[in-house]
């Protein structure tokens, strides 16, 4: 019996290790791609990039490689120094994602607020309208989300990407179920020290959800700092685009670059999730509970 758990344990870290590998490795080839040359990308990839254009490049195979011939930085030379574009287009990014999220997660706190708060038909009707948004396509809101940016005249400007990102339905779900967990004896015993319900919310309801917070801010921040659609349809000037669209416009020429910043482009992602690991788990999970 032991033997046979301990060769099932053993299979199941093989498997785990084997996706986790499997998971992990374009991210490590656009690492270590980022320090190659362009002329070995070329060489490596050129059966790749350069399809639309026969004989462009060297190579008539793709070859995977994990360790540079030679470690260069002039990629990240061109990203950061000499093509302040790039940079440009990174800041866009930050000025796009980072009000969405702060927005978006005091929006979601008061409105999950509400709902744990003050129960009723309406309020649970309109709970489960947002449950049904969160369950639909963003696709399917894509039309309805620029019908209404083109009626109100917001077409290219940032607006458009904004104000729908201020009240997306996910985040609003999640600390709701999380905050309907507090046990009622906190907010009853708050009451008869005299607080309001804003004292409340600030002093009692956001402490205790401090691992949705961590868990919705995480989520939301990576979601939009992601995103292609929506810039794509709200924005026709391609200038106003993040790096996120922007890099798929990158050429062949270019592919170094691209990796370079593709590399750039993760670190704020890995940072946030890497200090917030433990808190994204326990927020979506709900694993650590209420304590007293």
């Amino acid at each position: 019996m032991r033997k046979k758990h301990l060769i099932r344990r053993t299979l199941m870290t093989a498997v785990a290790v084997f996706f986790a590998v499997l998971f992990l490795m374009p991210t490590v080839l656009t690492i270590a791609n980022s320090f190659m040359s362009q002329a070995e990308i070329t060489a490596n990839y050129g059966v790749i990039f350069g399809s639309a254009s026969e004989g462009a490049y060297m190579s008539e195979r793709v070859n995977l490689k994990l360790i540079p011939d030679m470690v260069t930085f002039q990629q990240y030379n061109t990203a950061l120094i000499q093509s302040p574009d790039y940079l440009l287009r990174f800041w866009r990014s930050i000025r796009l994602v980072a009000p969405i999220v702060v927005v978006q997660v005091l929006v979601a706190s008061l409105a999950a607020y509400s709902f744990t708060r003050f129960r009723g038909r309406w309020k649970e009707i309109l709970f489960f309208s947002y449950i049904i948004l969160m369950l639909m396509p963003y696709q399917v809101t894509l039309v309805p989300n620029f019908l209404i940016a083109r009626t109100f005249n917001l077409i290219d400007r940032d607006w458009s990407i904004l104000l729908p990102g201020f009240v997306a339905p996910f985040s609003v779900f999640l600390l709701t179920k999380f905050m309907r967990r507090i046990p009622i004896s906190y907010i009853e015993a708050a009451k008869l020290d005299g607080a309001g319900e804003f004292q409340i919310y600030r002093r009692i309801a956001l402490p205790l959800c401090r691992s949705a917070l961590y868990s919705v801010v995480i989520l939301v921040f990576i979601d939009y700092w992601n995103m292609v659609e929506l810039p794509l349809i709200m924005l026709s000037d391609p200038d106003t685009h993040p790096l996120s669209v922007f890099l798929s416009r990158i050429n062949r020429e270019e592919i170094g670059v691209a990796f370079a910043l593709a590399t750039l482009y993760m670190i704020p992602t890995l940072l946030m999730f890497l200090h917030g690991e433990e808190y994204l788990i326990e927020g979506i999970t709900y694993s650590g509970g209420i304590k007293g």
